[in-house]
C-alpha cells in the first residue's frame, strides 16, 4: 500500500470514528433530555436509562453497518458474476473476429 492509499485510508477511519462520536454524542443528549423529563427516576436509574440507550444505540448502528456491508457484499459478487459473464463473452467475439480475420488473410493469400 502506497503513501496515498494508506492516507485515504486514514481519512476514512478518521471519518468513521468522528461519525460513530457524533451518533453516539447524539444519543447520550437524547437519553439525557428524556430523563430529564422524567421527575420520578433516581440519579442511579438515569444513569441505568442512558447506559442502556447507549449501549442499545451501539448495537443498532452495528446492526445497520452488518447489513449496509451484506447488502454492498451482495451487489458486488453479482456485479463480478456479470463482469465475468461480460468478460468471457468478449473473450469469445475477439477469439472469433481474430479466427475469421486470420480465414480472410489466409483465403486472400491463397486466392491471389
Amino acid at each position: 500500500m502506497d503513501a496515498s492509499e494508506e492516507a485515504a485510508r486514514g481519512l476514512t477511519d478518521i471519518e468513521t470514528f468522528l461519525y460513530w462520536e457524533a451518533h453516539l454524542r447524539a444519543a447520550h443528549q437524547r437519553v439525557a433530555e428524556f430523563t430529564a423529563r422524567a421527575p420520578g427516576l433516581t440519579r442511579e436509574q438515569k444513569r441505568h436509562l442512558e447506559r442502556w440507550y447507549v449501549e442499545e444505540q451501539r448495537y443498532v448502528a452495528r446492526m445497520v453497518t452488518e447489513h449496509i456491508a451484506d447488502a454492498i457484499g451482495g451487489v458486488e459478487a453479482k456485479h463480478h458474476i456479470r463482469f465475468g459473464r461480460w468478460l468471457r463473452g468478449t473473450l469469445i467475439a475477439m477469439t472469433l473476429i481474430t479466427v475469421a480475420m486470420i480465414w480472410v488473410c489466409v483465403a486472400v493469400i491463397m486466392g491471389g
